[in-house]
């Protein structure tokens, strides 16, 4: 009998689409990973990425492995943004002219994104069998069932590797800075005197509401870190302006308010600089750690097991109550996760980090 390569081993596969529909920088920056190895593995694929066009400016920090973003309009089934019912033939007509190898389901663990990535007419279609869901007859050996039990950089490259990826060494996160991004970073210290490694950052802004650990909590923290000679900075979106001035109006050591003053580069080279991260379990935590910053993050109902990094640099601070990992957006009940995470376990975890990195 012939032998059957796995795909991504296939040197007929060629063009692959990755079906990755989300709006979170975190999502994208834990897929960075595998597809850096990918890239490595086979760089004669044309990998194409499928999700919202907003994110062209973090699918674009990684043009080296990434060769094109095709702009998802919505489906039913997919939360993050509402579908948009005219962009779905032009989507599905853009996709079927690439006439795609192979189509992965790299979204998560919901049936709506198999149905996506099958639309799309590849001559293969495989990726994350979501938990109860069953792959169409023929094609079990293209998909992985969700792995729960792994860390979501982990995830994707186990993905990758059941199609053909060598297994290889632990995802490494990466976030390429360009030189627009330290001449902005470099002006940010000019105007506010900062020194690099002589300063902490605070994130204390969230996209989810139960995942902000308490400002009041956050003030106190800043001003522990005043107190042992840190210069202390706030961060956050320019949504999160309110969330930082209430932490700013609530500490009484002077603080640098960077909210919604850099871009995301420039927020990435801040991070490379710092002596250390606090904040909560959301972008920019991740972001961290693909610059090389340690980092402290406060878990609420989000799961550590996906989304917590492991290494000497990072600490997680985790709530201590049962309901938690959930998935709610607001707490429906009294927020007891952030009440169970004590000031003093976080500020401990920092000063860690700072006598030790």
């Amino acid at each position: 009998m012939p032998c059957v390569l796995p795909p991504l081993a296939d040197p007929a596969v060629r063009r692959v689409a990755l079906v990755r529909l989300r709006v979170g920088l975190g999502d994208l920056l834990c897929s960075a990973p595998a597809l850096r190895r990918l890239r490595e593995f086979r760089p004669d694929l044309h990998v194409t990425l499928i999700t919202w066009p907003e994110m062209a400016g973090v699918v674009g920090r990684y043009a080296d492995d990434v060769d094109e973003l095709l702009p998802f309009p919505g489906a039913d089934g997919i939360p993050e943004r509402t579908p948009d019912p005219a962009g779905w033939a032009p989507f599905l007509a853009a996709a079927r002219e690439r006439d795609f190898d192979l189509a992965l389901q790299a979204y998560g663990d919901r049936p709506p994104a198999n149905a996506v990535t099958a639309a799309l007419g590849a001559r293969l279609v495989g990726g994350f069998a979501p938990t109860g869901w069953d792959p169409p007859p023929g094609t079990g050996d293209l998909h992985l069932r969700y792995p729960l039990d792994l860390h979501e950089a982990q995830r994707h490259l186990r993905l990758l590797e059941h199609l053909g990826l060598p297994a290889g060494p632990p995802p490494a996160m990466h976030f390429p800075l360009t030189a627009a991004d330290r001449a902005e970073h470099a002006d940010t210290l000019a105007a506010t005197g900062l020194a690099p490694g002589r300063y902490v950052v605070l994130h204390p802004g969230a996209s989810a509401a139960t995942r902000q650990w308490p400002t009041e909590r956050y003030a106190a923290v800043g001003d522990a870190l005043a107190a042992d000679g840190w210069d202390v900075v706030l961060t956050g979106v320019p949504g999160e302006r309110g969330i930082s001035a209430t932490v700013r109006d609530r500490m009484r050591a002077p603080v640098t308010d960077l909210t919604g003053a850099t871009s995301l580069g420039g927020l990435a080279a801040l991070l490379a600089d710092s002596a250390l991260l606090i904040g909560n379990d959301t972008g920019s935590a991740h972001l961290a750690v693909a610059v090389g910053a340690p980092s402290v993050t406060v878990f609420l109902p989000g799961d550590p097991v996906r989304w917590a990094h492991a290494g000497p640099r990072q600490r997680a601070v985790v709530a201590d109550v049962p309901c938690a990992p959930c998935p709610h957006l607001v707490c429906p009940i009294d927020f007891r996760c952030a009440a169970s995470v004590r000031v003093a376990a976080v500020v401990a975890a920092a000063r860690e980090l700072l006598v030790t990195t």
